[in-house]
């Protein structure tokens, strides 16, 4: 298992104000309840993004700022996205999963082969997809396919933040 390093401070809020528990006599069930309601909103937000499925298992580590995703039926460009979208979450500062190997692509198309970790950049204040681009595509004006390897999470080119991080393509 691969783990990713996340801002836990930046991202979507998407865990709102804790509810007590209605189970008040052990503090266990309590923080199981909590798990499990960080879990269901973590999930309805892949689902909103169009990315949830039966098959996208989440767990809440205990120190609630750790996320493991597992799939087995998720390919790499999914599993790269679902580790982006759980790691822009506010309050999660690292992500867990295992990635499916790279796809090969035929020698004759590109003598570089995938690169076997994904990369992710993570935003500084004043950086534009256009500078992203250039840092990694080596031009400005490929922003927009950063722009579409992180769609859904992305929804305008002009908004992204401080913090979240991106998903580079290969």
């Amino acid at each position: 298992m691969a783990l990713w390093d996340f801002v836990k401070d930046a991202g979507k809020s998407v865990f709102g104000e804790a509810q007590a528990a209605e189970v008040k006599d052990d503090g266990e069930s309590a923080e199981k309840a909590e798990t499990e309601r960080k879990v269901a909103a973590m999930k309805a937000e892949l689902k909103e993004m169009g990315l949830g499925s039966d098959d996208v298992q989440l767990t809440l580590r205990s120190d609630k700022e750790t996320v493991k995703i597992e799939s087995r039926g998720a390919d790499r460009e999914t599993m790269e996205k679902l580790i982006v979208a759980i790691g822009n979450i506010k309050g999660i500062a690292k992500v867990e999963a295992d990635l499916p190997e790279p796809e090969k692509k035929t020698a004759t198309v590109s003598s570089k082969s995938p690169s076997a970790e994904p990369v992710f950049h993570e935003v500084k204040s004043g950086e534009t997809l256009s500078a992203i681009s250039k840092k990694y595509l080596g031009d400005a004006n490929r922003y927009n396919e950063i722009f579409e390897a992180n769609r859904p999470m992305l929804s305008d080119p002009d908004k992204i933040y401080p913090g979240q991080t991106l998903r580079i393509p290969q």
